[in-house]
This record gives C-alpha cells, sequence and structure tokens, in this order.
C-alpha cells in the first residue's frame, strides 16, 4: 500500500486537499496502535497493517480499514473513491460522523474496563500444553499452519513445562521446532539471524524482514534448549544468532537497531538468495557441487528462480561437513557483502534492546563469553545515559541524537527483565537495585488502583481516547505477562515480597481471559508455572573475588534450573539492606558460606564447593 497509494502522487493531492495525514510508527506509538487498533477490530471485526483511521480533528475515529488498492480492485474499495467518499460524508453528515466517533470511543473505553476477573486456574498450565499438542506440526514442527511464526515463548515454556513435570512429548516439541526452525529458509545460512516468519509450513520461505526482537528471544529460547538439553547444536544456533546482531545490528555506541528490510533494489529477498552457478563461480566447482547439495541449491531453484539456501530434511548437527561448510560459508558471507544491503531501520527502542540485554547476559553465564556481557553492559549503560532522563523516567526511543516518548509498561518490564539476567551475570549489586528500581516505577506509573493490571502508557503520559492494558503475548510478551515472571523472580531473589503479591494480583485480573485461552497468553502461563513450581532459593555470602565464590557460581551456572533464584551477598550488597531484604537476613564474613533452600526450608550451609555441589545437585 505504501508503493501502489502513499508514494502515489495522485493519492499525495487527494489526502492533502481533503485531509490533515499522519502517519504513525507503531513501533515508536504502540499507545496510538493498540487503540486504534482495537478501534479497528471493533468496526470491521478484524484488524491488521497497514491500518487507516479517519477521524474528527479531536482524534475520534469513525471509519477504518487495513488494506486499500488505489483503484477499485475484486470488490476492494479503492483508496481514491475511499478518500472521496468519506469527504463527502464530512461535509453532509458531520453531526452523525460525530455522533458515530463517540460510540465507538464508549464502546473501546468499556471494553477495557469489563475484563473477566477470577482466580486462575492451575489446570490452565494442562489445557496450554494441550493447545500446543492440537496446533503443533508433526511433520515439520512448529504450530499452526502457514504463514508460520516462530513464537519463543512457546518453546520456553515447553522447556519449563518439560522442567517440571519430564514429558517427553514437550521435550519433542520443543526439540523438533528449534532444528526445523534452524533447517529452513527463514534461518540465514550464510549471514546467520532469523527472518519474521515462514511463508509456508516447511520454514523455507521467510519474509526476509530481520527484527531485533524475534533474534533476542530466539537466542534466549535456543539458549535455554543448551542449557537445558546440553546440545551443543542449540547453542552454536544461539551464539550465530549473536554473532548476527553485534555485527549488523549494533551501533557505535553500543545499543540495538530495531529491524533490516525484506527488500533490496525494490526486490524481497534479493540480498540473500543465491543461482546454481553463482555458487559455483565463488566457491569453485567441486566445493560449489558439494557445498549445493549439503544446502539444497539446484539449478531450478527453490525461490523464483533462485535458492534459498536451507538443510531441510538433513540430519542434524552437520559434524561431518562442519568445517567444510563453514569456510564456505565464510566465503559466500564475503561475496555477498558487496551486494546493496537492505534498508536499517536504526532507531533504537528501550523495550526491545531490553529483550537483546537480557539475550546477552544470559547467555553469556551459560556460555561462559564474557564478550556477550560486556556487549549487554555497554547497551544498558547507552540506555541509562540517553534513555533515561534526570527523574528517572524512562524514554521508548532514540535515533540521531534525539530521544522521545515517554517509555511504555513494554519498556520497564523489558528493561526490568534485562537487568535481573545483567544481575545474575555479574552479581554487582547496582543491576539489581537498578531492576527493583523499574519494577517500583512500573507500578507507580502504571498500576491500575481500581481494578489491577498494568496499563500500556503511564499516568504522566499523553491522554489519548482510551487506556487499553494489553495481555496478549504476540510477537513479544505482553508488559503484563513479563511482569509477572519479573515479579515472583525479583520476590525470591531479594525477598521482596510484596511484588509476589503483584504477581498475584495480576494472576487473578486477567485469570478469566487466561483461562478461557491459555496459548494467547503463555508467557503469563510460563510466570504461573514459576509461581506453582517449588521454591528454590542459593545465597552466598562472601566475596566476588574469592575463588570459592566464584566457583560456586559458576557451579550453580551449569545447573539448569529456571524456578531457581541465586543471591550474593558481599559487602557492597550488605549495605543495601533497605531495599533488598534478603541481604539483611544473611551477613558476609571472611568465608564464603552457600546456603540452598527448597520450599523455604534450607539446608545445612555449605563452606566449601564439594558440599555445595552435593545441595544444589539434590535441588
Amino acid at each position: 500500500m505504501e508503493r501502489e497509494c502513499f508514494e502515489d502522487e495522485e493519492v499525495a493531492k487527494e489526502l492533502n486537499k481533503y485531509f490533515i495525514s499522519i502517519k504513525v510508527d507503531r513501533e515508536e506509538r504502540p499507545d496510538v496502535d493498540s487503540i486504534y487498533m482495537n478501534v479497528c477490530q471493533a468496526l470491521t471485526g478484524s484488524g491488521g497493517w497497514p491500518l487507516s483511521i479517519f477521524m474528527t480533528p479531536d482524534a475520534k475515529p469513525f471509519y477504518s480499514g487495513t488494506y486499500f488498492p488505489k483503484h477499485n480492485r475484486m470488490g476492494l474499495p479503492g483508496f481514491m473513491t475511499l478518500l472521496e467518499s468519506v469527504s463527502s460524508s464530512w461535509k453532509k453528515n458531520r453531526d452523525k460522523l460525530i455522533k458515530s466517533a463517540q460510540k465507538i470511543i464508549d464502546s473501546v473505553s468499556d471494553a477495557n474496563l469489563t475484563q473477566p476477573t477470577e482466580n486462575i486456574d492451575f489446570e490452565v498450565i494442562e489445557g496450554a500444553f494441550n493447545n500446543l499438542i492440537y496446533s503443533f506440526d508433526e511433520t515439520h514442527g512448529g504450530f499452526g499452519r502457514a504463514p508460520k511464526f516462530p513464537v519463543p515463548h512457546y518453546l520456553t515454556f515447553l522447556l519449563r513445562y518439560w522442567n517440571i513435570s519430564k514429558n517427553e512429548k514437550a521435550l519433542m516439541m520443543l526439540e523438533k521446532t528449534l532444528k526445523s526452525m534452524y533447517s529452513g529458509g527463514i534461518y540465514d545460512h550464510v549471514g546467520f539471524g532469523f527472518s519474521r516468519y515462514s511463508t509456508d509450513s516447511r520454514w523455507l520461505v521467510p519474509h526476509f524482514e530481520k527484527m531485533l526482537y524475534d533474534n533476542a528471544l530466539l537466542a534466549i529460547a535456543y539458549t535455554e534448549a543448551c542449557h537445558a538439553t546440553g546440545k551443543t547444536i542449540y547453542g552454536n544456533i544461539a551464539q550465530n544468532i549473536i554473532t548476527y546482531i553485534l555485527r549488523d545490528m549494533t551501533s557505535p555506541e553500543g545499543a540495538f537497531y530495531s529491524a533490516e528490510d525484506a527488500d533490496s533494489e525494490g526486490i524481497e529477498g534479493k540480498f540473500y538468495v543465491w543461482s546454481y552457478g553463482e555458487v559455483i563461480d565463488i566457491l569453485g566447482k567441486n566445493d560449489g557441487h558439494r557445498f549445493c547439495r549439503i544446502f539444497n541449491i539446484t539449478k531450478q531453484g527453490n525461490f523464483e528462480d533462485k535458492n534459498i539456501p536451507n538443510l531441510i530434511g538433513k540430519d542434524l548437527p552437520l559434524d561431518e561437513d562442519k568445517e567444510f561448510a563453514e569456510i564456505c560459508r565464510s566465503k559466500l558471507f564475503k561475496h555477498r557483502e558487496n551486494r546493496v544491503h537492505p534498508h536499517k531501520d536504526d532507531k533504537i527502542l528501550t523495550s526491545w534492546n531490553g529483550l537483546m540485554i537480557a539475550a546477552l547476559a544470559y547467555a553469556g553465564r551459560v556460555f561462559s563469553k564474557e564478550e556477550y556481557i560486556v556487549a549487554a553492559e555497554k547497551a544498558a549503560d547507552f540506555i541509562n545515559n540517553n534513555l533515561t532522563c534526570k527523574d528517572g523516567r524512562l524514554l521508548a526511543r532514540y535515533r540521531d541524537g534525539e530521544a522521545a516518548f515517554k517509555g511504555y509498561a513494554d519498556d520497564y518490564a523489558n528493561l526490568t527483565w534485562a537487568f535481573t539476567e545483567l544481575y545474575l551475570s555479574t552479581y554487582k549489586s547496582e543491576y539489581l537495585e537498578r531492576a527493583l528500581s523499574l519494577s517500583n516505577d512500573l507500578i507507580n506509573l502504571f498500576w491500575d488502583n481500581d481494578s489491577g493490571g498494568l496499563y500500556l502508557y503511564g499516568r504522566d503520559s499523553e491522554k489519548l481516547i482510551s487506556r487499553p492494558k494489553e495481555l496478549y503475548d504476540g510477537a513479544m510478551p505482553s508488559a503484563n505477562s513479563t511482569a509477572a515472571y519479573n515479579f515472583l523472580r525479583l520476590s525470591d531473589i531479594a525477598g521482596r515480597i510484596d511484588l509476589k503479591d503483584r504477581a498475584m494480583e495480576l494472576f487473578k485480573v486477567f485469570g478469566g481471559i487466561v483461562n478461557s485461552n491459555p496459548t494467547a497468553y503463555i508467557h503469563m502461563i510460563s510466570a504461573l508455572l514459576y509461581y506453582k513450581s517449588p521454591a528454590t532459593e542459593i545465597i552466598i555470602t562472601g566475596e566476588l573475588e574469592s575463588k570459592t565464590t566464584m566457583d560456586m557460581i559458576k557451579l550453580a551456572n551449569t545447573i539448569y534450573n529456571p524456578f531457581a533464584s541465586v543471591l550474593l551477598i558481599d559487602e557492597e550488597m550488605a549495605r543495601h539492606s533497605d531495599t533488598i531484604p534478603a541481604a539483611e537476613k544473611y551477613k558476609p564474613d571472611d568465608k564464603t558460606t552457600a546456603y540452598v533452600c527448597s520450599n523455604y526450608s534450607c539446608k545445612p550451609p555449605a563452606a566449601n564447593l564439594e558440599d555445595f555441589a552435593k545441595r544444589i545437585n539434590h535441588m
């Protein structure tokens, strides 16, 4: 529609004649997008993008729709026809349109206020798992039909469900999906990273756009799969994703860009696809034929006479061909770098950066990669220095030296996740303090003091026609789901019982919605799974420079237990007992000591690595 209408001079002339046109970047203004998407769904029964809203000068909507061709076509009204019709109606029936707009606003506002509240049912966890079984593609992995999205929070739920239930079906579904996605063309086998989604059920042909948040969440999922199963294939994929992000999506200051477009030179996928002859020319006849056999590259092609390299149908991992494939991949990558690159969306979003910081910090401690943790810290410093006001208020977007828009609930929730992971990877008390401070601000700015739950935008933000609460775990987990998980983790790490109470309120506020459709709110159910699981706490008292302390931390990091919390209390942390209650109970001394507690019952303290290993191996 951008090419057909918005870049067309005839359309522009018509728009400028009758309307004030405002183009909204929904990534910068998720509040505007959410409200008017709800309007579109209320008026038409469906939604999507591009989204066109016609409204009064005071922002009251009276007509909406998604895609319009320039002229009438195959039953679709043309945009030119629509502009003329709306303009005529505004002139002749303005009062009627204004009354209609008010009714629409009232309807959308009422929907926000009448969310069903009931206690969340623990059986909803089994319900979510059974729904995933029902929608699981036994042949190609993933869930549902084409187009197929990765949905990383489905995968982390399956891991955690398997961890507590030992249901092998959950692990099978997870591994089949992880391997199938990697095998397909949705994964960039030459330059790494994942595209947005697959247009087919086999994961072969992607929509070639690459998003920061997809790659951050998939890096977490693959890292966690490696951590849980010990299988290096998942760790290699996670680290390749990170290689892509640090190489292509990182600003000179250390923050992360938002996306790379699907097309270059006006053709979707042109940057990523190869002809058979081109590969032979670059690699030589013998190596080229061998590489083409491995990556299913043919003279006929698999995408518009060209080839998307893929490993569909191959046995993974490719141990026998690994070194050869890497040498060839590197040559192809160097050649590809000379092509015209897709446009890079270089805006820096606090919310998405939070996800990438969390991914880097987590991967850094699982893979013992200090450079990942350093990169995460650098990005966190950027947000602290460039997207945080003097009063501590987060901003949502940075580009070309300008920070703008008061942060949304997602910014606070995802950044809290980031600082929690940074703390667990560095044990610097400042990161735990920051995570707790952001949680406090999230509650103060976004909490509905009447009905509970988090609003999308803050009480100090621009007042729009309604104030929605987002719960749906779509491409990214919602702020309410992520906050519930954060609150539970921070409650266990820092001893903040009030945060656990907030999580319980979220379960109750949204219980009716979650019970009705579990897989739509699966990250919230992951939080519920955390709450339902036996609480495991590891408290280590001692100085970080001590070899015993470091050895205990490293050992704790090797154990996969997504429901365990680890707190280091050193002299610095002990000074924060006013904000971190757990620091008041345990006091560090000259000798490192570890306490392992399960369901709030603690085993005798361990003063050496051998005793500590015995404690945690029986968690």
